[in-house]
């Protein structure tokens, strides 16, 4: 039994030495642990707990040219280029699509206020009965009208962003 309790121990004690990473060491912006190339580069010793480097991609020369003036998208090199004809026929046409889902969503936000009726639904035969179901309809409801309300936001915002109709003045 102290064979096995000593045995233990001795294992106990030399576990974190295995699990221990190889010593570190920085050479300015490099990391490396061989310490001959590090003797020989003045490098310094890292201490202190483990240390994970993950290798970066370099910029491209190209990258790093002059920067693009502010307001200015950069389009990808293979881009085709488009003709102000079709880009105000393509403008036109989300707006077009935008105008109409704001319609949609606006007879649906209508028919969602007109159910809620100020938080205090007309309630259905099961609601009679059973108090709580009545309690959590009208707080879908109200869930749902906050959502109505946020989406006829986004697409009022899509619409003012979207570059206005060639007939709007």
């Amino acid at each position: 039994m102290k064979k096995t309790l000593t045995t233990l121990i001795v294992i106990a004690a030399m576990a974190p030495a295995a699990w221990a990473q190889d010593r570190i060491y920085r050479c300015g912006n490099e990391y490396t642990n061989n310490a001959a190339q590090a003797k020989e580069r003045g490098c310094k010793l890292v201490e202190g707990g483990n240390v994970t480097v993950i290798q970066g991609v370099r910029p491209s020369p190209k990258a790093s040219g002059a920067a693009a003036p502010s307001g200015a998208t950069a389009s990808p090199a293979g881009a085709p280029r488009i003709d102000n004809n079709d880009q105000r026929a393509r403008d036109a046409d989300a707006r077009a699509i935008l105008e109409s889902e704001l319609r949609k969503a606006e007879a649906r936000h209508a028919d969602l206020l007109r159910e809620y009726n100020d938080g205090a639904p007309v309630r259905n035969a099961l609601e009679l009965r059973n108090p709580q179901l009545y309690m959590e309809r009208t707080a879908e409801l109200k869930a749902s009208v906050a959502r109505s309300e946020s989406d006829l936001a986004g697409i009022r915002r899509e619409l003012a962003r979207v570059a206005p109709s060639s007939g709007a003045k």
